[in-house]
């Protein structure tokens, strides 16, 4: 199937300080785009990928799992360590979790996380029917869009489909074990209200976490998708001093940049 418009990955080589987008469940690159288009405009080198089953219609994700969505970051934060002196991981949603089971697995190799209404756990009593449901029921309503900017609109699938929900319980179940491995500096920021992830599983994802240098920001105006929404330039001006603060080249003339 052909990728939907405007849900292409996103890809700029600039310095040699790297950024990896990751972005949600269900979702595409469109709901990090300006954030990519952000840092990248500030001489960072970009990689926000297209996840497997993602972008085009909801039926083809049911063919893939969390094994399919972490390979591809993974395989993205390895090309961008072979280009960059330091790379950083971010990412929106399942994007978080994503990012953070990076920062858990690579170690040094991750200079930073930046994490935005990060997923922990698939919440409800539905979420125990899923081993069950699954396998009865193909998709349930969709997840996208919650956005309080009028106008706002995330590219994402209008179905869940069960298949993938399932597995990504499995995954952030696995990579709750495996949170006190990140040890990096980590800039966390959520939404208050979000009807999506709530406000527990930042709770939990920042007393599991061995990092002692750690940043909680609020954004008291968005919902779950904040990077497309009010609070989405403070996000962008958040994480790029997040990233100076540790790669103090960003933003030196020439040296970000590559010149």
């Amino acid at each position: 199937m052909p990728v939907l418009p405007g849900a292409e990955p996103f890809r700029h080589d600039g310095g040699e300080v790297g950024v990896l987008l990751c972005h949600g469940f269900t979702g595409s690159p469109q709901s990090l785009r300006p954030w990519g288009e952000y840092l990248a405009g500030r001489g960072l080198t970009v990689s926000l990928p297209l996840l497997p089953g993602h972008g085009t219609r909801w039926q083809d994700m049911q063919l893939t799992g969390w094994q399919d969505w972490y390979a591809e970051v993974d395989r993205a934060l390895r090309v961008l360590r072979e280009r960059c002196a330091q790379v950083f991981v971010a990412g929106l949603s399942m994007g978080g979790a994503l990012a953070l089971r990076l920062a858990a697995r690579h170690g040094a190799g991750v200079a930073g996380v930046i994490v935005v209404n990060p997923a922990n756990k698939v919440h409800g009593r539905s979420a125990y029917a899923l081993p069950v449901a699954r396998h009865l029921v193909p998709s349930t309503k969709g997840i996208a869009s919650d956005i309080a900017k009028g106008g706002g609109t995330e590219l994402g699938y209008d179905r869940v489909p069960l298949h993938a929900a399932h597995s990504l319980r499995n995954f952030l179940r696995m990579l709750d074990g495996e949170l006190p491995r990140v040890t990096q500096p980590v800039l966390l920021l959520r939404s208050p209200q979000d009807h999506v992830v709530p406000p527990a599983d930042s709770a939990r994802i920042l007393g599991r976490i061995s990092s002692a240098d750690v940043r909680e920001v609020l954004l008291e105006q968005s919902y779950h998708v904040a990077t497309l929404d009010h609070d989405a330039d403070r996000i962008f001006e958040e994480s790029h001093t997040f990233i100076g603060r540790i790669a103090p080249s960003v933003g030196k003339e020439g040296t970000a940049a590559g010149g």
